[in-house]
């Protein structure tokens, strides 16, 4: 067979292009461990880890609302707004009434709004936390204060500390994946690993025909003439890597290379929904082609906890607006149209398939909404909102704390940012005050040296 020729220049270009499409990823080949770890070490740095004690969560499903979702429209309604609506507040700003009315649901009578009309039927199977408090009211600082506990700078987000912690179920596969239409606030350093080894970073999925770029292998580049060209690359990355044993980046780069190989056998898999039942694509409203939905980003995310992923979020930026409604709150309905019936349907599915126990699925935002604003929309609110928990060892159809007739204050069982995280990575076995890593002098933690584990939400 005539064998294809490529300049050294060629092959260096199709190899970094391939291998970037994943960089930072987490499959390694057994001939790269002794340089990523210790010279008689055999074990793959992913493989999964024993937690600090018995966990009740095994994996997390994260679904973050972009823009400060309001918590009097949806999981804290305040019948008091209705009745002062259009009073004079706050800096000549009026109180402004919800769109939408709450009323118990379920067994357990939780008082929730239509705005998730589909989340609400689930009233019996989330554990809210309406007393949720940050430090910041922009957006930037906010979500990066979601994600990272960090005050300001960029620092490691909660996935990628999931995984330096307990690693993943399928090295084949990277241990953090993040679905994100477009970049939220803060960017891409939220799901970064920053001063943790590089490929704890999340790996960005990207709905539409090509959810990673350069996945798919060029016709021109056959399976035995990309193995080639990847193990003289390979060969080449070794030796520079012998007289650099400790770089963290070096290595994680040669990583990469050996994750986007893995990627194009099993991603494509993946997202291909041709083998789901035809009542389980109604049930998440999506058609056999969907490649973009919000739909389709929930039920291939899925699939990836059932593959063995350790940490998957799904970033709800919205296709055309984000949930920052400073001028009419009304604008909520047709974001929240799009993401109610997968979030459902994604808890529904996990129950029937019986990965509900032990998947810890989040549903937050940086910040909830004041009950005043212009118009008919809210500002920014820090002191006081709602995010929610369900399966993995967490109370069912309950509310941890309350807020004030207006929503703006908290009136019982404040909840921290830190707190929240620090419960966490409790639910996965994790003692956040034992989970650090040294860096710059000092030993770092996701909850810097704050946070308390909300016991009150325990099962």
């Amino acid at each position: 067979m005539k064998m294809q020729k490529f300049s050294r220049r060629q092959m260096f270009k199709r190899a970094a292009a391939f291998g970037g499409a994943c960089a930072g990823g987490s499959l390694l080949s057994s001939r790269l461990v002794p340089l990523l770890a210790s010279p008689t070490a055999e074990v793959h740095p992913l493989a999964a880890k024993a937690p600090h004690f018995a966990p009740q969560a095994k994996r997390v499903i994260m679904f973050f609302l972009t823009g400060g979702c309001s918590h009097l429209d949806s999981f804290d309604p305040k019948p008091e707004l209705n009745r002062r609506q259009g009073q004079v507040f706050h800096k000549e700003k009026a109180l402004v009434a919800s769109p939408w009315q709450g009323k118990p649901r379920g067994e357990s009578g939780i008082v929730m709004t239509d705005l998730f009309p589909n989340l609400a039927e689930m009233a019996d199977d989330l554990c809210l936390i309406r007393s949720m408090h940050g430090d910041h009211g922009d957006h930037f600082e906010a979500t990066l204060h979601m994600h990272t506990g960090s005050n300001g700078s960029a620092l490691p987000g909660i996935g990628a500390w999931v995984s330096y912690a307990l690693g993943t179920e399928n090295t084949s596969l990277p241990a953090y994946i993040v679905f994100a239409e477009r970049k939220p606030y803060a960017g891409a350093q939220i799901w970064d690993s920053n001063f943790l080894p590089t490929y704890h970073q999340g790996v960005q999925i990207t709905p539409g025909n090509e959810p990673i770029p350069f996945l798919k292998r060029p016709e021109d580049n056959p399976s035995h003439l990309q193995k080639r060209e990847l193990a003289m690359l390979h060969r080449i990355n070794e030796q520079h890597m012998r007289t650099r044993a400790h770089d963290q980046a070096l290595a994680a780069r040669m990583l990469s290379f050996q994750t986007a190989t893995s990627m194009q056998d099993l991603a494509p898999q993946l997202f291909d929904l041709s083998g789901e039942r035809d009542e389980t694509l109604r049930m998440y409203g999506i058609d056999r082609e969907d490649r973009q939905s919000f739909g389709w980003q929930t039920i291939v995310a899925r699939r990836m906890a059932e593959a063995g992923v350790r940490f998957i979020e799904l970033i709800d930026t919205g296709s055309n607006q984000n949930w920052d409604n400073h001028s009419d709150i009304s604008k909520h309905k047709n974001l929240a149209r799009k993401i109610d019936q997968p979030i459902a349907a994604f808890l529904q599915d996990l129950k029937l398939r019986g990965m509900f126990e032990d998947t810890l699925v989040i549903g937050c935002t940086e910040f909830g909404r004041t009950a005043y604003g212009k118009e008919t929309g809210r500002e920014h609110h820090s002191k006081a909102f709602t995010c929610w928990l369900a399966g993995g060892g967490v109370k069912r159809g309950h509310v941890h704390g309350s807020t004030d007739e207006l929503g703006l204050q908290i009136a019982s069982d404040p909840v921290h940012v830190h707190d929240f995280h620090a419960t966490i990575l409790h639910l996965l076995g994790l003692d956040h005050e034992r989970l650090t890593f040294h860096h710059a002098s000092r030993d770092f933690r996701l909850t810097d040296v704050y946070g308390d584990v909300v016991r009150g939400v325990l099962a």
